[in-house]
Formats: C-alpha cells, sequence, structure tokens
C-alpha cells in the first residue's frame, strides 16, 4: 500500500504482515542472545533431554514391549523427544515468562505497538527453534545409531511437533500466571512433567498399560501430540487413531492458547 505526499511522491507503507514479522523477529533474537547467556537453561535445553533418553534406553531394556510393537530404541528416542518437548518448550517458556514479567519487561513492551499475541509468540519462538533443532538431532543422530532409520511420515512427524510447539508454548503461558518467581517454576511445572512422563507415553508406552489406564492417559495434552510423533517417525498407527490423536491435540491446543492468553498475567507478583 502507498499513499501520495504533497509534492506528489508515492512512499510505501509497511503492511501489518511484514510489521508483525519484523516485531517477532527482533523479539525472538532477543529472547535467544538472553538464552545464550544462562548457561543453567541451555544445559536444561541441550542435555537433559540427550541424558533422559540414554536413561529411557536403560530402563525399557527391561520392560516388554510387545503389545506396543515397537523396538527399545524406537520408545526410548521418541520418548526423548517428548522430554525434550516439555523441558525445552513448557519447561523453559514457564521461566521465562516468570523472569520477564517480575522485571517489568512484559509492561514494557505492551506500551507499543507490539500485540499480546506477538509477546507471548516471540518469546516461545526460541525455544520452538532449539526443539525443532534438537529433535532433528535426536532423529538423524539417535536413529542411525540404534538402527531406526528415516522417518515413515516426515510431514506427520514435523507436524506433531510444530502443535506440540503451539501447545505447550499456551500451558506455558497459563502455569506462569501461577508461578510466583522463577525458583518456584521447578515446582510448578513438575507435575505436567511427571503426568506427561508417566500417562502420555514418554517413559512407558501406553501400550504396555492395563486398558483402563489407557484409555484414561488418552485424554491427557501431550498424547495426542506423541502418537503423532511416534506414528510419523515409526509408522504403524491406523487412519482412525490418527484422527483422534489429531483432534485431541487440536482440541488442546485451541483450549492452551485461548487460556493462556486468557489468564496470563503481565503484572508482577509482589
Amino acid at each position: 500500500m502507498s499513499v501520495t505526499t504533497a509534492a506528489g511522491t508515492s512512499t510505501a507503507r509497511p503492511t501489518t504482515g511484514t510489521t508483525t514479522v519484523r516485531r517477532l523477529y527482533a523479539l525472538a533474537r532477543a529472547e535467544l542472545t538472553l538464552l545464550a547467556r544462562n548457561r543453567t537453561a541451555v544445559f536444561v535445553a541441550l542435555l537433559m533431554p540427550l541424558a533422559m533418553t540414554v536413561a529411557l534406553k536403560s530402563s525399557l531394556d527391561r520392560v516388554d514391549l510387545g503389545p506396543a510393537g515397537m523396538s527399545v530404541a524406537g520408545a526410548a528416542l521418541t520418548g526423548g523427544i517428548g522430554a525434550a518437548l516439555i523441558q525445552v518448550v513448557h519447561m523453559n517458556l514457564v521461566s521465562t515468562y516468570v523472569a520477564r514479567r517480575e522485571e517489568l519487561v512484559l509492561k514494557r513492551l505492551r506500551t507499543g505497538e507490539i500485540r499480546d499475541l506477538e509477546i507471548l509468540g516471540g518469546t516461545a519462538l526460541p525455544a520452538a527453534l532449539l526443539l525443532l533443532a534438537q529433535s532433528a538431532l535426536i532423529v538423524a543422530v539417535g536413529g542411525a545409531a540404534l538402527g531406526l532409520g528415516a522417518p515413515e511420515r516426515p510431514a506427520l512427524l514435523v507436524a506433531g511437533l510444530l502443535l506440540g510447539c503451539v501447545l505447550l508454548a499456551g500451558l506455558a503461558a497459563l502455569t506462569s500466571a501461577g508461578t510466583r518467581t522463577v525458583q518456584t517454576a521447578q515446582l510448578t511445572t513438575l507435575p505436567f512433567f511427571l503426568v506427561s512422563g508417566m500417562g502420555s507415553g514418554l517413559f512407558v508406552p501406553l501400550a504396555v498399560l492395563p486398558d483402563r489406564l489407557a484409555a484414561a492417559c488418552q485424554l491427557l495434552p501431550l498424547t495426542g501430540v506423541m502418537t503423532l510423533v511416534r506414528a510419523g517417525w515409526l509408522g504403524g498407527e491406523s487412519a482412525g487413531a490418527l484422527a483422534r490423536a489429531a483432534v485431541a491435540a487440536l482440541a488442546w491446543t485451541g483450549f492452551a492458547v485461548f487460556a493462556g492468553r486468557r489468564w496470563f498475567r503481565w503484572d508482577p507478583r509482589r
């Protein structure tokens, strides 16, 4: 779009889309710089999921995975991706949102042109990019080392990861509302980590659980995403199962985005 000045020259007016992209890029770049300076956050984001993948493989060696129809390597590596989703996106973002809120960064950002969703999304972008890079590393290096090969349905795997990033970013915004300090973020994120780890197929595949317990676990927020991720890499799920997983994941994502935006706290909790 352009406007004509009094001198008769035409000047271009930046479109909203371009401006939004620039604002998101600037905010994400600043957050990535801050993340790189935080050694603890970098350690948790980079090394903990890899360490958990190794630990999962050791523990699953003693579990009968016949009913699940997958190998120990497949269960461990997909569980490692799930652990990365929780630790890199959810746990890291809760701490980030709380820190920016208590430092009044969020209030200052809201006084400018940037919208609320752009603030939340731009802050989450570095974590999402880190998660995608780490997942690619797990798939490439871990898959080659343990003989899993390339993903059966790459598009489905990527879709599951992207959906998981949006879901957990929304849940992180919601969790941060009840978190007073960065230090207590380790406690407020722990229940979701434990419930998802045990019930969404990260630590133990749902197929080896009792039927009623497995059916209840299907309703957990991360279960649908993990089903899509596992089917994208290893295959083996029916069209009906994938449809149910996609519907559940989309429903939880919609709720997380709405609730995260609706109840997110912008003012410090002092």
